[in-house]
């Protein structure tokens, strides 16, 4: 592995690692998130699938990753993944348990 100087560009496999390597966590939180959703309330998700689910708390937290990169100006700040596990659940509530629901 060879190591980079200050001043040298990405090429695309690097870059398109750095994107996986930042959206994992959201991916994992959506995914663990939903599953155990599904599993405790089974009966009042069951007509919410489950890829949809971890669909939309991948995009929520997904944003929360973003938002605290851009305002922090790095990634893995705790602040940061507090507000992915906030906004990962209240988007699981919005999708699954909203009272307006039909």
């Amino acid at each position: 592995m060879r190591r980079c100087k200050r001043g040298d560009a990405l090429d695309f496999v690097d870059a398109a690692w750095h994107i996986v390597n930042f959206l994992a966590p959201a991916f994992a939180t959506a995914v663990l998130s939903a599953s155990l959703a599904k599993v405790l309330w089974r009966s009042e998700l069951r007509n919410i699938r489950w890829a949809r689910l971890c669909a939309v708390g991948t995009a929520a937290a997904s944003a929360a990753l973003l938002t605290g990169l851009a305002v922090t100006g790095h990634d893995g700040r705790m602040g940061t993944y507090a507000g992915m596990i906030v906004l990962t659940a209240v988007s699981l509530w919005w999708f699954g348990f909203r009272p307006f629901r039909r």
